[in-house]
């Protein structure tokens, strides 16, 4: 489905990104594998190429626009052309919002905010002067990953929310922007992902509902009308859907993943 076509995934060390570089190279495309943390991204590049994908790594912080730019004009130079791109990027803290600090605030929309428009812009910049994909009349996509917090605000995460509404906005008004370019955006939001940043978040929330890890699970799984944990996989299968042919003539929509945990 994506064969003569080159992908680049953000935060793919580890978690959905890992997932989506996977099932994009499972389906044809040469990926590229950023992270903050190289050997996480080397670790799954790796993995891809054993299993008979093509894959390489680079470190990125989408917090440093200057990293993005040297990523994008490395795979320029050594690809001709990125035809995917997903902004995957994406951290959490959780605190009362009584409690929240300008800290807080700034690491949130600082990575899943201007982290996800530093990579969008970055490479919209590149991808609207290059020719058409190989069967398509577009000239490239580019997918965000956002949340379930970017529809239904919760308890504890306002600043996350907010960064996530954030993006869904974005992706938006550059859909509008891009489409006379030939270049689709859109966005998929997951739900509760069994990942290790779930992990954390279990933990934090126990804490401040004065509750157990097991509880706060089994309150997830409750509030998930297809009752067990989303895996990584379930948003990569979307992302490859939006990636692929069939999602040609979709741009500015936001794809909710969450096993009914949220209906729109």
């Amino acid at each position: 489905m994506l064969e003569k076509r080159t992908a680049l995934i953000t935060g793919a060390g580890g978690g959905i990104g890992a997932a989506v570089a996977h099932r994009l190279a499972r389906e044809g495309a040469k990926v590229w594998v950023t992270d903050r943390d190289l050997d996480a991204a080397e670790a799954t590049a790796a993995a891809i190429r054993e299993a008979g994908g093509r894959a390489r790594a680079r470190r990125v912080d989408v917090t440093r626009r200057e990293e993005l730019e040297a990523a994008c004009a490395a795979a320029y130079a050594e690809d001709g052309r990125v035809d995917l791109v997903v902004a995957n990027a994406g951290v959490s803290t959780m605190r009362p919002f009584l409690e929240l600090t300008d800290e807080d605030w700034a690491f949130n929309f600082d990575v899943n905010a201007r982290g996800t428009f530093y990579t969008l812009q970055t490479f919209a910049r590149r991808m609207k002067d290059q020719a058409p994909m190989p069967g398509s009349s577009l000239r490239g996509k580019l997918i965000a990953v956002a949340s379930m917090a970017a529809r239904q605000a919760a308890p504890w995460l306002a600043h996350y929310s907010a960064s996530k509404f954030a993006v869904l906005g974005l992706v938006q008004a550059a859909a509008k922007e891009l489409a006379p370019f030939r270049i689709t955006v859109n966005a998929v939001n997951p739900g509760f992902v069994k990942t290790s940043m779930q992990e954390r978040e279990i933990a934090w929330e126990a804490r401040l509902r004065g509750t157990t890890p097991e509880a706060v699970v089994a309150d997830y799984l409750a509030q998930t009308p297809l009752g067990r944990l989303e895996r990584p996989e379930d948003v990569a299968g979307v992302v490859a859907f939006l990636a692929g042919p069939d999602a040609d003539f979709i741009t500015g929509e936001a794809v909710e993943v969450n096993g009914g945990a949220w209906i729109f």
